[in-house]
C-alpha cells in the first residue's frame, strides 16, 4: 500500500499506527510533531491513529540549538 510521506510516495506492506510507523523509521516519537491527513495529532495518539492506503503523514522533528 503507498502513502504520502513528507510529501513524497511511500510504500507500507500493511496498515500501520503511527507508533509503528516512526519506530519503523527509527524516530523518537518524544521528538516529532506528526499531521495524518490534515491533522496534527496530540502524542496519546500516535498509538491509535492507523495509517491505510492513500493517507498523508507529515513529520517534522525538532531541532536544539541557539
Amino acid at each position: 500500500m503507498f502513502i504520502t510521506l513528507n510529501g513524497e510516495p511511500y510504500e507500507l506492506d500493511e496498515p500501520m499506527s503511527i507508533v509503528d510507523l516512526l519506530a519503523k523509521l527509527a524516530i523518537d516519537p518524544r521528538r516529532v510533531a506528526v499531521e495524518h491527513n490534515l491533522t496534527i495529532l496530540k502524542r496519546h495518539l500516535f498509538g491509535e491513529t492507523v495509517v491505510h492506503e492513500g493517507d498523508c503523514v507529515e513529520i517534522v522533528n525538532f531541532v536544539g540549538g541557539g
